[in-house]
């Protein structure tokens, strides 16, 4: 059509809407930061509920891209200004374009789980992330803590980062729960004799599947869930993490000793995105991630005309949700260029 977007962002929501852009008949340039496309997805094992493998689900997404998109990568987005009925885009590398419309899919960042000192992220070795563990897993190498032993007893912590005043996230990450019960089946499943606990606030298992692979967890692998939050992490001579946590439906405190604690680390917006909201102007929400025009009827578009947003830079979803959302994002670009 002669149309040509200018999507910013090389995630699962990039790729999809840039190829969902192409399908319909616009030009796109896909600008990306680093020097490969994929975002998170590149390093994650498997996608819940199904256990799909991350990188045969991100192979498949980067398959639906055309000749009609050209990727941009190791470009970091300097400027962004509206010039009468179009965009100039400027790159820190001297690159630079011109839009119709601009997509905004920057993606998220995970929490930074060294601000919660407590758990004893970045002081005691044992204690990992969820997105270490992935890596972990995707490796394929042998599940052993930092140590180079095999973990007799794994705990998981719920929350780390989400719906906490303390760090200043009020909001829930969506998929921490349902992403600890994954782990927690496929540690299980490599680790037989092991036993697996997971702390909890509340349990938050909103997508089709979620609930049966929770009750799956429980009966056929027998991970025990604990409701309660970790007060504090210590570490024993051997290495080993004690956790402290109240057990609030029992009303009693548990001190319980692993050979790895998983943090489940929620979802913040990242630098980028903060960075492009206060180029345009865009508002955002009290957590930080871009407010929509309208979050139930157009909750792909901003208040500036020709500006959309795709994926988790407006809020936490999960991969099968963002690959949605930027069909959505697609189509209401379509509309307002086609007027």
């Amino acid at each position: 059509m002669g149309k040509h977007v200018v999507v910013i962002g090389a995630g699962p929501a990039g790729l999809e809407t840039s190829a969902s852009l192409a399908k319909i008949g616009f030009n796109v340039t896909l600008v990306e930061k680093e020097e490969t496309t994929g975002g998170h997805l590149k390093k994650w094992h498997a996608l819940f509920p199904v256990l799909l493998s991350g990188h045969e689900a991100l192979e498949t997404i980067q398959k639906g891209l055309s000749s009609a998109v050209k990727i941009q990568t190791s470009t970091k987005i300097t400027g962004l200004e509206e010039v009468n009925d179009y965009f100039t885009v400027t790159g820190h590398n001297g690159w630079q374009a011109k839009a119709d419309a601009i997509v905004l899919t920057t993606g998220f960042q995970l929490f930074d789980a060294r601000r919660k000192e407590e758990y004893g992220y970045g002081i005691y070795e044992n204690v990992i992330t969820s997105a270490d563990l992935e890596e972990l897993l995707a490796s394929g190498k042998p599940l052993v803590n930092r140590h180079g032993n095999k973990p007799e007893r794994i705990g998981f912590v719920h929350c780390v980062g989400s719906r906490d005043e303390k760090v200043n996230n009020l909001h829930c990450s969506k998929v921490c729960c349902i992403t600890a019960v994954k782990q927690a089946i496929e540690v299980k499943q490599m680790l037989p004799e092991a036993e697996v606990f997971c702390f909890y606030m509340d349990l938050r298992m909103f997508g089709r599947h979620y609930e049966e692979l929770y009750k799956e967890a429980q009966e056929k692998y027998n991970i025990q869930f604990i409701r309660g939050r970790l007060s504090e992490s210590t570490e024993d001579q051997d290495g080993n993490i004690i956790v402290k946590v109240e057990d609030t439906l029992l009303g009693k405190p548990l001190r319980i000793k692993t050979g790895l604690l998983v943090l489940m680390v929620g979802m913040e917006p990242t630098a980028k995105t903060k960075s492009l909201v206060k180029k345009l102007g865009l508002q955002q929400v009290s957590d930080g991630f871009i407010q929509p025009v309208d979050e139930v009827l157009r909750s792909n578009c901003t208040e500036i005309p020709g500006v959309f947003v795709a994926g988790t830079c407006s809020g936490p979803k999960s991969v099968a949700d963002t690959l949605a959302d930027a069909r959505s994002a697609a189509l209401a670009v379509a509309d307002f260029l086609k007027k």
